[in-house]
């Protein structure tokens, strides 16, 4: 068992640093657009936030005063002008550069989450990943 030496505390915590996006057009102008929306409408009425599924079903810290989003969990779809295949092939056999598009919108890259454990403060898209993971076991790790 830890030791309590330090007592309970918050600490700001700030990661700064530069993603650099490939070139892309817009995703309205997508073509693979209809297969992310296609997705999303057959799933989306027995869909549950991943962090919760993770969780084991607990969903007690998920925003559920607004919809569910899909999320791009591998590979985000502003990056896909980029991917390596030689990186992507050998955890994803058969998908191909003229493929990788239409498999972005699929179920092997896509996830529901709710918009805190998606775009908030403990997001996949915000909070470090050693942080998103312990938010797994330690309620209210990020607020």
């Amino acid at each position: 068992m830890p030791s309590n030496d330090v007592p309970a505390h918050e600490q700001a915590v700030t990661h700064r640093y530069t993603v650099v996006y490939p070139e892309h057009g817009p995703r309205d102008g997508d073509p693979a657009y209809v297969d992310f929306e296609h997705y999303r409408k057959a799933h989306i009425a027995t869909a549950r936030c991943a962090f919760a599924v993770e969780r084991g079903g607990d969903d007690s810290e998920c925003d559920k005063e607004h919809p569910l989003e899909l999320h791009h969990s591998h590979v985000e779809w502003a990056m896909l002008n980029e991917v390596d295949m030689a990186l992507l092939e050998p955890r994803y056999p058969g998908i191909s550069k003229s493929t990788l598009g239409k498999w972005a919108e699929t179920g092997q890259n896509l996830e529901f989450r709710c918009r805190f454990h998606h775009r908030g403060p403990g997001g996949v898209h915000n909070a470090s990943v050693s942080d998103y993971e312990a938010e797994h076991f330690v309620r209210g790790l990020i607020t």
